[in-house]
C-alpha cells in the first residue's frame, strides 16, 4: 500500500510556488547587468569581431620574374655582363626565387692529382702520413697515399679531385655583384576564396602595360605597383643591401590579402610587407649567409672535361601569401545570436543571485520578520480552512 501511495503521490500531485514581492531599490540591477551584458557581447562579436560574417582562407599562386644588368671585371673571368640567365639560380621556383649577388670562382678545374689545401688530416711530412683510398667528407679529393709539395714551407697529401682545388677565402667585400641592388622582380600572385567564388590578382584592374613598364612600388606614390626593386625590399625590411650581399641571406616578402566582400570588389587590395628571415647574429657569426657551390662545364678538342667552379653568395627571397576573405551570412548571425541569449540567461540569474544574497546579507532580518509572519498567516489560513 506505501508503494502504492507513493506512485499516486508522483503521478497525481503538483507543487506551486509562492512568491514573496519585495520592493528594493537595488532589484534594478537586474534589468541593468543584462542589458549591459548583451550590449558589450553583441557589440563584441558583431562589430569588433564581425560574427555576423561567414570567413574563408586564401588560395594563391605565385610567379616571379627578375631583371637587372651587371658587369663585373676579375682577373679569372674578365670583362663580362651579367643578366638575369646568369644570376637567377634556378629560372623558376615556387613562391620564391634566388638571385645571385657574390662570388668565390675557380677556373679550369680538370680530374687530376694535386696537393690537397693544408689542414688536421691533410698535412704530411712523409708518406707515411697519407692513407691512400682516405675520403675525407671535409675535404675535396681521395688520397693517393703519397705526400707532395703544397707550397714552398708546407707538405699536404696528394688527392684525385677536380684540380686546383677551391681557394679557400672569404668572399670578395664589396659584393662582385653590387650592382643587384638595381635588380627589379615582377611579382605576380593570383588569389582565391572558393568559399565566396571570388578571385583576384595583385595586378589590378587599372594597372596597364604602359604603367608597368615603367612603375616601381612606393608605399607612398605606387602602392599598387607590384615590381619591386631588390635594394627597397631590403631597406623596408630595416637591412643594408650592400652588407647583406656579401655573404648573402634570406628575405621574406609578405603579401596580405584581407578583404570584406560585403563591400565593393576594389576595395579588395593586397599590402606588402618585408623582413629578414635568417639569423643575423653578430654574436654567432658561424655559417651565416646563404651560399652553395654549382659549376659550368667544357670540354676541348681533345675531349678532356674540364669546369670552372663557383661558389655563389645571393639572396633568397621567399615570397608567403596569406589573407581571409569575410562576407556575411546567415548561419553565423543564427550562432552568435544562439550564444548570445544563452549568455543572457546566465546573466540574469547571476545577477537574480546576487541581488537575493545583497538583500539577505543587508536587510535579512526585516525581511526574515515578514516571511515569518506571511507564513504563519498561510499556516493559520490554511487551518481554518480545513476546519
Amino acid at each position: 500500500m506505501s508503494c502504492c501511495n507513493k506512485c499516486q503521490d508522483f503521478f497525481f500531485t503538483f507543487t506551486l510556488t509562492k512568491k514573496i514581492l519585495i520592493r528594493e531599490k537595488c532589484a534594478v540591477f537586474k534589468i541593468i547587468c543584462p542589458i549591459v551584458i548583451l550590449a558589450c557581447v553583441i557589440g563584441y562579436v558583431f562589430f569588433c569581431d564581425k560574427g555576423y560574417q561567414d570567413t574563408d582562407t586564401v588560395i594563391s599562386s605565385v610567379t616571379t620574374k627578375v631583371k637587372g644588368i651587371a658587369l663585373t671585371n676579375t682577373s679569372d673571368l674578365g670583362l663580362r655582363i651579367w643578366d638575369a640567365a646568369d644570376y637567377v639560380i634556378p629560372a623558376q621556383e615556387e613562391s620564391s626565387f634566388f638571385v645571385l649577388t657574390n662570388l668565390i670562382i675557380t677556373p679550369n678545374q680538370t680530374q687530376s692529382c694535386c696537393a690537397e689545401n693544408p689542414g688536421p688530416r691533410s698535412s704530411c711530412s712523409t708518406d707515411q702520413d697519407c692513407e691512400k683510398g682516405l675520403v675525407n667528407k671535409h675535404k675535396t679529393g681521395m688520397q693517393t697515399g703519397r705526400c707532395i709539395q703544397f707550397s714552398a714551407s708546407e707538405k699536404t697529401c696528394e688527392v684525385l679531385a677536380w684540380c686546383p682545388l677551391e681557394k679557400e677565402a672569404n668572399p670578395p667585400d664589396p659584393p662582385l655583384l653590387a650592382e643587384a641592388e638595381k635588380f627589379t622582380v615582377l611579382i605576380k600572385n593570383g588569389i582565391h576564396y572558393p568559399k565566396f567564388h571570388f578571385r583576384k590578382r595583385n595586378i589590378l584592374p587599372h594597372v596597364n602595360s604602359s604603367y608597368l613598364s615603367q612603375c616601381v612600388f612606393n608605399r607612398t606614390t605606387d602602392p599598387d605597383c607590384p615590381i619591386f626593386r631588390l635594394g627597397d625590399i631590403a631597406s623596408e625590411a630595416g637591412e643594408d643591401f650592400q652588407t647583406m650581399a656579401v655573404h648573402g641571406g634570406v628575405m621574406g616578402v609578405q603579401i596580405r590579402w584581407d578583404c570584406d566582400l560585403d563591400w565593393p570588389e576594389s576595395w579588395c587590395v593586397p599590402t606588402y610587407t618585408f623582413r629578414r628571415l635568417d639569423n643575423k647574429d653578430l654574436k654567432n657569426n658561424v655559417t651565416t649567409g646563404y651560399n652553395f657551390r654549382f659549376a659550368k662545364y667544357y670540354k676541348n678538342e681533345r675531349g678532356q672535361e674540364s669546369r670552372t667552379l663557383f661558389k655563389g653568395y645571393g639572396i633568397r627571397f621567399d615570397i608567403k601569401v596569406f589573407g581571409t576573405g569575410r562576407k556575411s551570412s546567415a548561419l553565423p548571425i543564427l550562432l552568435n545570436l544562439g550564444a548570445s541569449l544563452g549568455l543572457l540567461g546566465t546573466a540574469t540569474v547571476l545577477c537574480g543571485f546576487l541581488i537575493s544574497c545583497y538583500i539577505k546579507k543587508c536587510k535579512g532580518k526585516i525581511y526574515e520578520e515578514i516571511t515569518y509572519a506571511q507564513f504563519v498567516g498561510d499556516q493559520t489560513e490554511g487551518l481554518e480552512n480545513q476546519h
